[in-house]
C-alpha cells in the first residue's frame, strides 16, 4: 500500500473549466508546461506507481495575490467524486479576518481532513499572533497541518518564512498538534532531523527537490544528508511518502525509494503507516 501525502490538483479537468483561474494557478504555482488531464490518465499514473490514495492540497492566497491555487470547495468536489482514491485538505490565508469561519466550513461542512499552509507564499511567520487561533482550532478538531518548509520554487516565496527553525516554538507550545514540515525542509535537512528527534509531533515527507535523478537524490537524502540508519533508528514514525505532483512524478519517486535499503517494517511506515498516524492521530495502525 502507498499513500502520497503531497499532491497539488491544479490540472485535474473537473476543476479546470475556467481558463482565467487556470492561468492564475499556473502563474502563482510556477508551473506552465502541463495541461489539464482526464481522470483516466491520473489514475493510470497512480496505479503504475502503486499509489492507493493521494492527499490533495489547496492554497488560499486571498490577501497576498487575490485568489486561490485550488479552493477548499474544489478539493471537496474532487474527493466526493473519488473518495476511495483521494484525501482532501483545506487551506486558509492566515491574514483573513474570517480565517476561522473558512476553516470551520472546510472541516465541518466539507469534511476535509487537515490544513495546508505555505508560510513563504502566504507571507507569515509560524509564530505570528494570527496563527494561534488557527492552531487551537485544528487541535480542537484533531486536524493535522502540512506546512511548506524550506525552499519553494513558487514565484515570490521567500525561504525566510519557512526555515525549519521558525517552527520550533510552535512545536513546543502545541505538543499535541501534528505538523508536517514538508520536503524535508530542503536544503535544511539536518535541521529537520533535529526537530524530529526532539519533537514526536513533527513529521516530514519525501517530496524533496531533486537536482539529479530521483534515484541519485533519494540516495543522497537517505545516506549522505542523513546517516543511512537514521530513519529506522531515530524517527521511523515521522517520515511520509510524498511526491509534490505535478512538479514531480510520484511513480519516479517510488521507484527511487524502492532502491533505498531498509527493513520491511520501516518501508511500511514510510509508504503508508506514518500517513495514517498523521491523519488520524492513532498510534496503533
Amino acid at each position: 500500500m502507498l499513500i502520497d501525502m503531497h499532491l497539488h490538483p491544479i490540472f485535474y479537468k473537473d476543476i479546470c473549466q475556467d481558463e482565467e483561474k487556470l492561468e492564475f494557478r499556473k502563474d502563482a504555482f510556477g508551473v506552465w508546461k502541463q495541461s489539464p488531464m482526464d481522470w483516466e490518465e491520473a489514475f493510470v499514473e497512480m496505479d503504475y506507481g502503486g499509489i492507493m490514495k493521494s492527499a490533495l492540497l489547496p492554497l488560499d492566497l486571498t490577501t497576498t495575490e487575490g485568489g486561490w491555487i485550488v479552493t477548499n470547495e474544489e478539493v471537496a468536489q474532487l474527493v466526493s467524486a473519488y473518495p476511495e482514491r483521494l484525501i482532501g485538505f483545506a487551506s486558509v490565508d492566515p491574514h483573513r479576518e474570517d480565517a476561522l469561519e473558512v476553516l470551520r466550513h472546510a472541516f465541518d461542512d466539507l469534511g476535509l481532513r487537515g490544513l495546508k499552509l505555505n508560510p513563504s507564499k502566504q507571507k507569515f511567520y509560524p509564530t505570528e499572533d494570527c496563527m494561534e487561533p488557527i492552531y487551537a482550532f485544528c487541535e480542537s478538531r484533531n486536524k493535522p497541518i502540512i506546512f511548506h518548509a524550506g525552499m519553494s520554487w513558487e514565484p515570490d516565496a521567500p525561504a525566510k518564512y519557512a526555515h525549519p527553525l521558525a517552527f520550533e516554538e510552535v512545536l513546543i507550545r502545541h505538543p499535541k498538534l501534528r505538523c508536517c514540515l514538508a520536503h524535508f525542509a530542503w536544503p535544511w535537512v539536518r535541521e529537520m532531523v533535529m526537530l524530529m528527534i526532539k519533537y514526536p509531533n513533527v513529521y516530514t515527507d519525501t517530496s524533496v527537490l531533486y537536482l539529479d535523478s530521483p534515484e541519485e537524490s533519494m540516495e543522497r537524502l537517505f545516506t549522505v544528508d542523513m546517516g543511512k540508519y537514521w530513519f529506522e533508528r531515530a524517527f521511523p514514525k515521522q517520515v511520509m511518502f510524498a511526491s509534490n505532483t505535478p512538479r514531480f512524478r510520484a511513480f519516479k519517486l517510488k521507484r527511487a525509494l524502492d532502491k533505498i535499503p531498509m527493513r520491511d517494517w520501516a518501508r511500511e511506515n514510510l509508504y503508508y503507516k506514518n500517513a495514517l498516524r498523521f491523519l488520524t492521530g492513532e498510534e496503533d495502525v
